[in-house]
């Protein structure tokens, strides 16, 4: 049955109550605290529907009720309203963020922001390199027989890696090979780059294939196959103010979980910039933290997305501020990157 609005009116004072003091919901309470319009003993006979239903719970003999995960899914759905940020709560992400000096530094403060804010454990991924495009390629000569090859790529992400040369180079062979790789990389995709480095090797003279060919096996490796993405994590402090979250009366499994990169990146697998996916209990894929909510969403430049961040804590958390919060932290970080 489909649920009238004065059940989803109920429905949504149970919640917002149940958050705020963390303690079971009684009619009488409701009544006192809402302006619901209508006698206590109408609201027990909309809590005893709602039960029946399966949005609340009686946790256990005492007359008050709790969300249930399918509850707090109606709530986010149907009745959440998101909370605009203050002023000062905008004025604080803005100054927080602005002084960031590199992309290390932009991950770092945003994932230390995001578990400020919400009081939740917070999970940034650094700009995914599947989705990036060569910014600069840089060759530090070590020695004559070593460079250090330096990737800068759009987002400000860089990677730098050794190439071990075949034989002694002379600077002048280091300067003209850079011009090289940048004039056929520069600006590229990194999943596009793999026939342009073998082009390199192909359009170079006999006498300097060797070294080229050392050069672009270091190359792939840094543009291609190095798959695997970073990500940061902070406030799992937060965990032990939020309440237990595993229903054995443990955090072991969900700091377990949060201990595995895979799972990390997961939660917060990139959604467009102007989608924010909220997961409850049960929808949760990973066993260990189905008594959990996640609320994640992309971020970059535009439409564009460079990777994902979110905010795990326990299902009772409050969805419409922690919605509000991930959105506009998203929204600056792609703004930030923009102009860089």
């Amino acid at each position: 049955m489909s649920l009238d609005d004065r059940k989803l009116e109920v429905l949504r004072a149970i919640v917002e109550d149940y958050v705020a003091t963390q303690e079971p919901v009684g009619s009488k309470a409701l009544v006192e605290r809402h302006q619901l319009g209508v006698s206590p003993a109408t609201v027990r006979n909309d809590m005893a529907v709602l039960e029946e239903e399966g949005y609340i719970r009686q946790p256990h003999t005492s007359a008050g009720r709790v969300p249930t995960d399918r509850g707090y899914r109606l709530f986010v759905d149907r009745l959440s309203r998101v909370k605009p940020l203050t002023p000062a709560e905008r004025r604080a992400i803005e100054r927080f963020l602005v002084g960031a000096v590199d992309l290390d530094d932009v991950v770092h403060k945003t994932v230390r922001l995001l578990a400020q804010l919400t009081r939740q454990v917070a999970v940034v991924q650094y700009p995914s390199l599947q989705r990036s495009s060569v910014r600069h390629l840089e060759l530090v000569p070590i020695s004559t027989t070593r460079l250090m090859l330096v990737m800068i790529a759009d987002t400000g992400r860089v990677e730098q890696r050794l190439v071990e040369l075949p034989g002694p180079t002379s600077a002048d062979d280091v300067l003209e090979l850079r011009r090289r790789i940048n004039e056929k990389l520069a600006g590229q995709r990194l999943a596009d780059t793999p026939p342009l480095v073998q082009s390199l090797v192909d359009e170079s003279a006999p006498a300097q294939r060797l070294m080229v060919a050392s050069l672009a096996s270091v190359l792939l490796e840094t543009l291609v196959e190095r798959t695997e993405e970073r990500v940061a994590l902070a406030g799992t402090a937060n965990l032990t103010r939020g309440g237990v979250l595993d229903f054995q009366g443990t955090l072991r499994p969900v700091l377990e979980a949060l201990e595995e990169e895979v799972i990390l990146l997961k939660l917060i697998d990139a959604v467009e910039p102007s989608t924010t996916r909220v997961r409850i209990g049960d929808e949760n894929e990973i066993d260990n933290l189905r008594s959990a909510s996640v609320v994640s969403t992309g971020y970059g430049p535009g439409v564009t997305i460079l990777g994902g961040l979110g905010v795990l804590g326990p299902t009772r958390m409050d969805y419409p501020g922690t919605i509000a919060t991930v959105r506009a932290v998203a929204r600056y970080v792609g703004d930030l990157l923009a102009q860089n």
